[in-house]
Protein backbone atom coordinates (compact mmCIF):
# COMPACT_ATOMS: atom_id res chain seq x y z
CA UNK A 1 0.00 0.00 0.00
CA UNK A 2 1.70 3.74 -0.78
CA UNK A 3 2.18 5.05 1.82
CA UNK A 4 0.82 9.13 2.49
CA UNK A 5 3.14 11.97 1.70
CA UNK A 6 3.52 13.65 4.75
CA UNK A 7 2.73 17.45 3.36
CA UNK A 8 5.09 20.11 4.47
CA UNK A 9 4.98 23.69 4.71
CA UNK A 10 8.66 25.89 5.01
CA UNK A 11 8.58 29.19 6.42
CA UNK A 12 11.78 30.73 5.60
CA UNK A 13 12.68 28.53 2.51
CA UNK A 14 15.28 30.68 0.58
CA UNK A 15 17.24 30.80 3.65
CA UNK A 16 20.23 28.29 4.87
CA UNK A 17 17.69 26.21 6.57
CA UNK A 18 14.81 26.71 4.28
CA UNK A 19 17.02 25.29 1.30
CA UNK A 20 18.70 22.26 3.20
CA UNK A 21 14.69 21.41 3.86
CA UNK A 22 14.19 21.68 0.18
CA UNK A 23 17.09 19.19 -0.64
CA UNK A 24 15.84 16.60 2.08
CA UNK A 25 12.28 16.99 0.41
CA UNK A 26 13.84 16.11 -2.95
CA UNK A 27 14.91 12.91 -1.81
CA UNK A 28 12.72 11.63 -0.56
CA UNK A 29 9.37 12.74 -2.98
CA UNK A 30 7.80 9.16 -2.08
CA UNK A 31 7.68 10.36 1.63
CA UNK A 32 7.30 14.36 1.26
CA UNK A 33 5.32 17.24 -0.38
CA UNK A 34 6.01 20.54 -0.44
CA UNK A 35 2.76 22.55 -0.12
CA UNK A 36 3.15 26.21 0.80
CA UNK A 37 7.22 28.17 0.71
CA UNK A 38 7.09 31.24 2.50
CA UNK A 39 10.70 34.18 1.84
CA UNK A 40 10.69 37.39 2.73
CA UNK A 41 12.71 39.19 -0.10
CA UNK A 42 14.02 36.66 -2.13
CA UNK A 43 11.89 37.08 -5.07
CA UNK A 44 14.24 35.32 -7.52
CA UNK A 45 14.71 31.81 -5.62
CA UNK A 46 11.29 31.56 -4.19
CA UNK A 47 9.75 31.40 -7.35
CA UNK A 48 12.65 29.01 -8.99
CA UNK A 49 11.59 26.94 -5.95
CA UNK A 50 7.98 26.77 -6.12
CA UNK A 51 8.95 26.30 -10.15
CA UNK A 52 10.58 23.31 -9.20
CA UNK A 53 8.54 21.67 -6.26
CA UNK A 54 5.67 23.26 -7.10
CA UNK A 55 3.26 23.71 -3.89
CA UNK A 56 0.10 24.30 -3.84
CA UNK A 57 0.73 28.35 -2.40
CA UNK A 58 3.58 30.43 -2.06
CA UNK A 59 3.76 33.79 0.24
CA UNK A 60 6.14 36.77 -0.12
CA UNK A 61 7.09 38.78 3.26
CA UNK A 62 7.37 42.20 1.50
CA UNK A 63 4.38 43.34 0.34
CA UNK A 64 6.02 45.20 -2.39
CA UNK A 65 7.23 41.90 -4.27
CA UNK A 66 4.00 40.90 -4.38
CA UNK A 67 4.02 41.63 -8.16
CA UNK A 68 6.39 40.47 -8.71
CA UNK A 69 6.16 37.39 -7.37
CA UNK A 70 2.76 36.79 -9.39
CA UNK A 71 4.35 37.97 -12.99
CA UNK A 72 7.21 35.59 -12.80
CA UNK A 73 4.83 32.91 -11.72
CA UNK A 74 2.18 33.70 -14.24
CA UNK A 75 0.24 30.89 -15.74
CA UNK A 76 2.04 28.15 -13.28
CA UNK A 77 -1.27 27.70 -11.85
CA UNK A 78 0.15 28.24 -7.96
CA UNK A 79 -1.37 30.71 -5.80
CA UNK A 80 0.31 33.89 -4.83
CA UNK A 81 -0.11 35.84 -1.47
CA UNK A 82 1.88 38.48 0.32
CA UNK A 83 2.67 39.86 3.69
CA UNK A 84 2.94 39.03 7.33
CA UNK A 85 -1.20 38.13 7.81
CA UNK A 86 -0.85 35.88 4.70
CA UNK A 87 1.64 33.69 6.45
CA UNK A 88 -0.21 33.60 9.68
CA UNK A 89 -3.35 32.03 8.06
CA UNK A 90 -2.24 29.98 5.52
CA UNK A 91 -0.11 27.97 8.10
CA UNK A 92 -3.51 26.50 9.57
CA UNK A 93 -4.70 24.95 5.73
CA UNK A 94 -5.89 21.12 6.39
CA UNK A 95 -3.79 20.27 3.95
CA UNK A 96 -0.15 21.19 5.98
CA UNK A 97 0.88 17.98 8.09
CA UNK A 98 4.09 19.98 9.43
CA UNK A 99 5.35 23.62 9.49
CA UNK A 100 8.99 24.01 9.20
CA UNK A 101 9.76 27.55 11.28
CA UNK A 102 12.52 28.46 9.59
CA UNK A 103 11.74 32.27 9.68
CA UNK A 104 14.55 34.37 11.00
CA UNK A 105 13.74 36.03 14.39
CA UNK A 106 10.74 37.17 16.21
CA UNK A 107 8.27 37.39 12.92
CA UNK A 108 8.18 33.37 13.49
CA UNK A 109 6.30 33.69 16.71
CA UNK A 110 2.73 34.93 15.20
CA UNK A 111 2.76 31.81 12.50
CA UNK A 112 4.43 29.19 15.07
CA UNK A 113 0.89 30.45 17.60
CA UNK A 114 -1.74 29.78 14.81
CA UNK A 115 -0.11 26.42 13.11
CA UNK A 116 0.03 24.39 17.31
CA UNK A 117 -3.49 25.90 17.27
CA UNK A 118 -4.50 24.28 14.04
CA UNK A 119 -2.87 21.10 15.34
CA UNK A 120 0.08 21.03 13.42
CA UNK A 121 3.44 19.31 14.05
CA UNK A 122 6.06 21.94 13.93
CA UNK A 123 10.18 21.43 13.01
CA UNK A 124 11.24 24.29 14.62
CA UNK A 125 14.88 26.33 12.95
CA UNK A 126 13.29 29.67 14.55
CA UNK A 127 14.70 29.37 18.38
CA UNK A 128 13.62 32.88 18.82
CA UNK A 129 10.03 31.13 19.04
CA UNK A 130 10.94 29.69 22.29
CA UNK A 131 13.60 32.50 23.00
CA UNK A 132 10.62 34.65 23.08
CA UNK A 133 7.61 33.15 24.52
CA UNK A 134 8.56 29.52 25.19
CA UNK A 135 6.11 29.15 28.59
CA UNK A 136 3.29 30.21 25.91
CA UNK A 137 4.49 28.11 23.00
CA UNK A 138 5.39 24.31 25.31
CA UNK A 139 1.57 25.36 26.82
CA UNK A 140 0.00 25.69 23.63
CA UNK A 141 1.61 22.29 22.44
CA UNK A 142 -0.15 20.14 25.75
CA UNK A 143 -3.01 21.94 25.14
CA UNK A 144 -3.28 21.11 20.85
CA UNK A 145 -1.68 17.89 21.37
CA UNK A 146 0.92 18.38 18.52
CA UNK A 147 4.24 17.98 18.82
CA UNK A 148 7.50 20.19 18.71
CA UNK A 149 10.73 18.86 16.74
CA UNK A 150 14.14 20.66 17.26
CA UNK A 151 16.06 21.50 13.78
CA UNK A 152 19.17 22.59 15.27
CA UNK A 153 22.63 19.96 15.41
CA UNK A 154 22.06 20.70 19.29
CA UNK A 155 18.60 19.99 20.58
CA UNK A 156 18.48 17.60 17.80
CA UNK A 157 21.44 15.62 19.40
CA UNK A 158 19.61 15.73 23.02
CA UNK A 159 16.57 14.91 21.55
CA UNK A 160 18.47 11.80 20.34
CA UNK A 161 19.95 11.35 23.56
CA UNK A 162 16.81 11.30 25.33
CA UNK A 163 14.91 8.48 23.17
CA UNK A 164 14.35 5.85 25.69
CA UNK A 165 15.09 7.14 28.62
CA UNK A 166 13.35 8.44 32.01
CA UNK A 167 13.24 11.96 32.10
CA UNK A 168 13.74 11.61 36.18
CA UNK A 169 17.16 10.08 34.99
CA UNK A 170 18.76 12.91 33.30
CA UNK A 171 21.09 14.91 35.23
CA UNK A 172 22.91 17.86 32.69
CA UNK A 173 22.62 18.64 29.57
CA UNK A 174 25.59 19.56 27.94
CA UNK A 175 25.64 21.55 25.13
CA UNK A 176 28.38 22.02 22.80
CA UNK A 177 29.42 25.42 21.06
CA UNK A 178 32.27 25.53 18.30
CA UNK A 179 33.29 29.12 20.15
CA UNK A 180 33.09 30.55 16.30
CA UNK A 181 35.21 32.71 14.80
CA UNK A 182 36.89 34.86 17.79
CA UNK A 183 37.54 31.99 20.42
CA UNK A 184 41.26 32.72 20.25
CA UNK A 185 40.64 36.50 19.93
CA UNK A 186 42.06 38.37 22.91
CA UNK A 187 38.84 41.10 24.87
CA UNK A 188 40.77 43.95 22.53
CA UNK A 189 40.98 42.41 19.48
CA UNK A 190 37.67 41.91 19.71
CA UNK A 191 36.90 45.43 19.24
CA UNK A 192 38.73 45.74 16.13
CA UNK A 193 36.84 42.59 14.26
CA UNK A 194 34.94 43.88 11.16
CA UNK A 195 31.15 42.70 9.54
CA UNK A 196 33.72 40.14 7.12
CA UNK A 197 35.88 38.76 10.43
CA UNK A 198 32.48 37.78 11.99
CA UNK A 199 30.22 36.33 9.02
CA UNK A 200 33.35 33.71 8.47
CA UNK A 201 32.30 30.59 10.70
CA UNK A 202 34.97 28.11 11.32
CA UNK A 203 32.72 25.38 10.89
CA UNK A 204 28.94 26.05 9.76
CA UNK A 205 26.95 27.30 6.71
CA UNK A 206 23.99 29.61 8.25
CA UNK A 207 22.46 32.53 7.75
CA UNK A 208 24.21 36.24 8.17
CA UNK A 209 21.90 37.08 11.58
CA UNK A 210 22.95 33.45 13.35
CA UNK A 211 26.39 33.53 12.21
CA UNK A 212 26.72 37.30 14.00
CA UNK A 213 24.99 35.24 17.23
CA UNK A 214 27.32 32.37 17.12
CA UNK A 215 30.40 34.76 16.78
CA UNK A 216 28.94 36.62 20.15
CA UNK A 217 28.14 33.39 21.33
CA UNK A 218 24.27 34.80 21.87
CA UNK A 219 23.36 31.61 19.38
CA UNK A 220 24.23 29.83 22.41
CA UNK A 221 22.75 31.34 24.92
CA UNK A 222 19.49 31.30 22.53
CA UNK A 223 19.97 27.69 22.65
CA UNK A 224 20.13 27.25 26.54
CA UNK A 225 16.78 28.89 26.74
CA UNK A 226 15.67 26.90 23.88
CA UNK A 227 16.57 23.59 26.04
CA UNK A 228 14.99 24.53 29.17
CA UNK A 229 11.52 24.69 27.25
CA UNK A 230 11.80 22.16 24.89
CA UNK A 231 13.53 19.35 27.48
CA UNK A 232 12.26 20.89 31.02
CA UNK A 233 15.13 21.62 32.61
CA UNK A 234 16.39 24.54 34.60
CA UNK A 235 19.73 26.24 33.45
CA UNK A 236 21.22 25.03 36.48
CA UNK A 237 21.48 21.75 35.17
CA UNK A 238 22.18 23.27 31.35
CA UNK A 239 26.05 23.80 30.96
CA UNK A 240 28.03 25.04 27.23
CA UNK A 241 30.73 23.28 26.65
CA UNK A 242 33.02 24.57 23.50
CA UNK A 243 34.14 21.95 20.90
CA UNK A 244 36.08 23.69 18.37
CA UNK A 245 35.76 20.50 15.92
CA UNK A 246 32.38 20.23 15.82
CA UNK A 247 31.29 16.88 15.92
CA UNK A 248 29.92 15.80 19.11
CA UNK A 249 26.65 17.71 18.87
CA UNK A 250 26.06 17.76 22.49
CA UNK A 251 25.64 15.31 25.56
CA UNK A 252 23.57 14.17 28.43
CA UNK A 253 24.49 12.87 31.79
CA UNK A 254 22.46 10.91 34.12
CA UNK A 255 22.16 10.78 37.35
CA UNK A 256 24.41 7.14 37.16
CA UNK A 257 27.11 9.41 35.60
CA UNK A 258 26.77 8.00 32.40
CA UNK A 259 27.60 10.62 29.43
CA UNK A 260 25.44 9.85 25.89
CA UNK A 261 26.75 11.77 23.28
CA UNK A 262 25.37 12.20 19.83
CA UNK A 263 28.11 12.87 16.90
CA UNK A 264 28.32 13.81 13.40
CA UNK A 265 29.58 15.94 10.56
CA UNK A 266 28.57 19.56 10.87
CA UNK A 267 26.30 19.61 8.58
CA UNK A 268 22.95 20.46 9.27
CA UNK A 269 20.74 18.29 6.40
CA UNK A 270 21.23 15.70 9.42
CA UNK A 271 19.17 16.96 12.21
CA UNK A 272 16.80 18.40 9.19
CA UNK A 273 15.98 15.04 8.07
CA UNK A 274 15.66 13.29 11.36
CA UNK A 275 13.38 16.02 12.35
CA UNK A 276 11.31 15.18 9.21
CA UNK A 277 11.44 11.35 10.04
CA UNK A 278 9.61 11.90 13.43
CA UNK A 279 7.86 10.27 15.16
CA UNK A 280 8.77 7.06 12.77
CA UNK A 281 11.52 6.71 11.34
CA UNK A 282 15.29 7.60 10.32
CA UNK A 283 15.47 8.42 6.94
CA UNK A 284 18.17 7.18 4.78
CA UNK A 285 20.72 9.51 3.52
CA UNK A 286 23.67 9.68 0.67
CA UNK A 287 25.56 12.37 2.49
CA UNK A 288 29.75 11.66 3.42
CA UNK A 289 29.94 10.49 6.44
CA UNK A 290 31.59 10.92 9.82
CA UNK A 291 34.92 8.90 9.38
CA UNK A 292 35.97 9.27 13.29
CA UNK A 293 40.34 8.51 12.04
CA UNK A 294 39.99 11.70 10.44
CA UNK A 295 39.49 13.33 13.94
CA UNK A 296 42.47 12.29 15.99
CA UNK A 297 41.75 14.71 18.83
CA UNK A 298 38.30 16.42 20.10
CA UNK A 299 38.85 19.18 22.44
CA UNK A 300 36.72 20.53 25.07
CA UNK A 301 36.81 23.58 26.97
CA UNK A 302 34.91 26.21 29.36
CA UNK A 303 33.63 29.26 27.62
CA UNK A 304 35.39 32.84 28.19
CA UNK A 305 32.50 35.01 29.30
CA UNK A 306 34.37 37.97 30.03
CA UNK A 307 35.36 37.96 26.13
CA UNK A 308 31.42 36.42 25.18
CA UNK A 309 29.19 38.40 27.96
CA UNK A 310 25.84 37.41 25.80
CA UNK A 311 26.77 33.92 27.08
CA UNK A 312 25.83 34.77 30.69
CA UNK A 313 23.57 37.28 29.64
CA UNK A 314 20.86 34.63 28.26
CA UNK A 315 21.63 32.18 31.55
CA UNK A 316 20.47 35.59 33.83
CA UNK A 317 17.45 36.29 31.30
CA UNK A 318 15.78 32.85 31.69
CA UNK A 319 16.41 32.33 35.31
CA UNK A 320 14.33 35.74 35.75
CA UNK A 321 12.15 34.53 32.96
CA UNK A 322 8.67 36.48 32.24
CA UNK A 323 9.86 38.86 29.02
CA UNK A 324 13.14 39.41 29.67
CA UNK A 325 14.39 36.65 27.41
CA UNK A 326 11.97 38.65 24.87
CA UNK A 327 13.68 41.96 25.34
CA UNK A 328 16.60 40.36 24.89
CA UNK A 329 15.96 38.64 21.72
CA UNK A 330 14.37 42.16 20.42
CA UNK A 331 17.45 44.18 21.47
CA UNK A 332 19.96 41.67 20.41
CA UNK A 333 17.79 41.67 16.70
CA UNK A 334 18.70 45.34 16.32
CA UNK A 335 21.83 45.72 17.49
CA UNK A 336 23.08 42.57 15.42
CA UNK A 337 21.59 44.43 12.31
CA UNK A 338 22.88 47.48 12.76
CA UNK A 339 26.45 46.10 13.07
CA UNK A 340 25.50 44.06 9.78
CA UNK A 341 24.46 47.58 8.28
CA UNK A 342 27.89 48.78 9.88
CA UNK A 343 26.52 51.76 12.06
CA UNK A 344 27.74 49.54 15.38
CA UNK A 345 31.29 47.54 16.21
CA UNK A 346 31.00 44.07 17.03
CA UNK A 347 31.95 45.14 20.85
CA UNK A 348 28.72 47.19 20.63
CA UNK A 349 26.34 44.58 20.36
CA UNK A 350 26.52 43.04 23.81
CA UNK A 351 26.69 46.99 25.25
CA UNK A 352 23.47 47.83 23.70
CA UNK A 353 21.39 44.38 24.29
CA UNK A 354 22.42 44.54 28.44
CA UNK A 355 21.73 48.30 28.57
CA UNK A 356 18.02 47.42 27.14
CA UNK A 357 17.58 44.28 29.13
CA UNK A 358 19.11 46.21 32.54
CA UNK A 359 16.92 48.81 32.55
CA UNK A 360 13.65 46.94 31.24
CA UNK A 361 10.57 46.52 33.36
CA UNK A 362 10.19 43.04 34.31
CA UNK A 363 6.71 41.08 34.00
CA UNK A 364 6.37 37.83 35.64
CA UNK A 365 3.69 36.08 33.52
CA UNK A 366 3.15 37.85 30.09
CA UNK A 367 0.41 37.38 28.00
CA UNK A 368 0.45 37.28 24.27
CA UNK A 369 -0.11 40.69 24.10
CA UNK A 370 2.45 41.13 26.70
CA UNK A 371 4.93 39.73 24.63
CA UNK A 372 4.31 41.80 21.53
CA UNK A 373 4.35 45.00 23.59
CA UNK A 374 7.53 44.04 24.88
CA UNK A 375 9.26 43.13 21.94
CA UNK A 376 8.06 46.75 20.18
CA UNK A 377 9.72 48.62 23.00
CA UNK A 378 12.71 47.10 23.19
CA UNK A 379 13.59 47.54 19.87
CA UNK A 380 12.45 51.19 20.30
CA UNK A 381 15.23 51.70 23.16
CA UNK A 382 17.97 49.52 21.54
CA UNK A 383 17.23 51.95 18.74
CA UNK A 384 18.35 55.30 20.67
CA UNK A 385 21.25 53.47 22.25
CA UNK A 386 22.56 52.88 18.10
CA UNK A 387 24.19 56.15 18.32
CA UNK A 388 24.84 56.60 21.77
Amino acid sequence: METRKKKIAILGSTGSIGRQTLDVLADHPDLFSPCLLVANRNVELLAAQAAKFRPHRVIIGDETLHSRLKQILDGSGIEVLAGAKAIADCVTEPEIDTVVTAMVGYSGLEPTINAIKAHKDIALANKETLVVAGELITALVEKYGTHLYPIDSEHGAIYQCLVGEDPSSVSRLLLTASGGPFRTFSKEALGRVTKADALHHPNWSMGAKITIDSATMMNKGFEVIEAKWLFGIDADRIEVVVHPQSIVHSMVEFIDGSVKAQLGLPDMHLPIRYALGLPARRLPSHDRRLNVSDYATLTFEQPDTDKFPMLPMAFEAIRQGGNVPCVLNAANEVAVAAFLDDKIGFMDIPRIVNQVVTSFPVIAHPTYDDYVATNIEARRRATELLNK
